[in-house]
């Protein structure tokens, strides 16, 4: 009885724990950061998952429209669109754990979480595969569907470079032959890149993007906990972009501190790669704002010992005041808890204005915010320089949680298809969705 009742405590914690700002106020180029809100467990809001009625779908912003490009997919989290205009979609989930959590409290919270998962969507078991879609037609719904690859590890991340397509898998790159046009790709592929992963693996996507010579591999890792309390030592070559070379083998951590990056895009007019991170929980309903920001080689971001540069996490200890005073500022919050998770650029002539220039990027959605934030695509346009401009980002497609508050759909990954539409994945719905300009 007394487990039963800690149980149902942590079910409830934080549940008079709300948030005091909207999430403009924890987003732009100087997001608002109220002092942290300390609870005794974590407030936990999860919208349940129901899915799409049928007839329904997200709405996009004003100039735009939004249709299905494929149904009835197995939780597809992320894109990759060749340049022959077929899509890949990761259908994948996590990986199994063995990370038997110590204490009655740790216990209890663990299965208080796995039970909202559950109720999120999250909690199916990993398809583990990569599949083709092609529109033949143009009409924007994919009318062919092949099993591309099979049999992998949690995939999340591709990228094609010259010959060789690139998949990420949750512990591994692995590297495949890719003949244009093809719609399977066969054996089992050579591993490249050995990735942090094992019985923990706490952030278990790994995002891999190709730089635009063909000759380097930019690989996002993000931590093995929330603020590092399994130890350093968990999160060894962890909450990182490494960067790898194709040719000689060599790798290095490029940046770091990054405590989840995921989505990682070129801007072209600045040659710079930028990245989407989700910053830490269980500090109040309006901190840490997630973040985007360019990726400056050897910069270190903050994780796990501050936030925002130099706003430091006191549940953090040793401190490290060295690397506290190091700690770069993101340049764009894109407000808290909203698990910003894809990153696409749109080119000019793709998109009418407002959306010709700039970055779309998925939120999956908020866990730990009361009320919910993210749960939608949003779009940050960018100046000529190659620099974000604006207070906060722009609605392009939203709906995706229902009049109750349960989710509709999730959207994750994100891309442009070169024909003028943007693909999100819905892992919730099992939708790929295509918005494009209205007729």
């Amino acid at each position: 009885m007394t487990v039963l009742a800690l149980v149902a405590g942590v079910g409830l914690a934080g549940c008079g724990e709300v948030a005091l700002l909207p999430v403009a106020a924890g987003s732009g180029p100087q997001p608002q950061l109220p002092a942290p809100v300390s609870t005794l467990l974590p407030t936990v809001n999860i919208a349940t998952a129901v899915g799409w009625p049928a007839g329904v779908a997200p709405t996009p912003a004003a100039g735009l429209r939004v249709q299905a490009f494929a149904t009835a997919l197995d939780h597809p989290r992320w894109l990759c669109v060749l340049p022959n205009g077929d899509v890949l979609v990761a259908e994948t989930n996590a990986p199994p754990r063995d990370d038997p959590p110590q204490g009655v409290i740790a216990w209890a919270r663990k299965l208080v979480m796995g039970q909202a998962m559950k109720r999120a969507g999250a909690s199916t078991p990993s398809a583990n595969r990569i599949t083709l879609l092609r529109d033949t037609d143009g009409d924007g719904v994919a009318d062919v569907r092949t099993v591309f690859l099979d049999g992998l590890n949690s995939p999340f991340g591709m990228a094609l470079a010259g010959e060789h397509l690139y998949v990420a898998n949750t512990d591994a790159v692995l590297r495949f032959d890719y003949k244009p046009g093809a719609t399977r790709l066969s054996g089992p592929g050579t591993p490249v890149l050995a990735l942090p992963g094992g019985n923990i693996n706490h952030h278990w996507t790994k995002n891999l993007v190709a730089s635009p010579d063909a000759r380097r591999l930019y690989v996002s890792v993000g931590s093995n906990s929330n603020v590092a309390e399994r130890g350093m030592p968990a999160e060894e070559g962890r909450a990182a972009i490494w960067e790898f070379e194709i040719g000689s083998g060599r790798q290095r951590v490029y940046a770091s501190g990054l405590r989840n990056p995921n989505g990682m895009a070129w801007q072209p007019a600045s040659g710079a790669l930028w990245t989407v991170v989700n910053e830490r929980d269980e500090l109040g309903s309006d901190l840490v704002p997630d973040y985007m920001t360019r990726v400056h080689e050897g910069a270190f971001y903050g994780w796990p010992y501050s936030y925002y540069g130099s706003h430091v996490d006191t549940r953090v200890q040793p401190p490290r005041p060295d690397l506290v005073a190091s700690a770069r500022m993101p340049d764009f919050a894109l407000g808290p808890h909203t698990a910003s998770l894809g990153l696409a650029w749109s080119a000019p002539g793709g998109f009418p204005a407002p959306f010709a220039q700039g970055m779309f990027i998925g939120q999956h959605g908020s866990w730990n915010r009361r009320p919910a934030s993210g749960y939608k695509v949003v779009y940050v346009p960018f100046d000529t320089a190659g620099q974000p401009t604006g207070t906060a980002a722009v609605d392009v497609l939203v709906g995706f949680l229902d009049d109750e508050g349960k989710a509709r759909g999730r959207p994750v990954g994100v891309a442009l298809d070169g024909r003028g539409g943007l693909m999100v994945a819905d892992d919730v719905g099992n939708v790929v969705w295509r918005v494009s300009a209205a007729r």
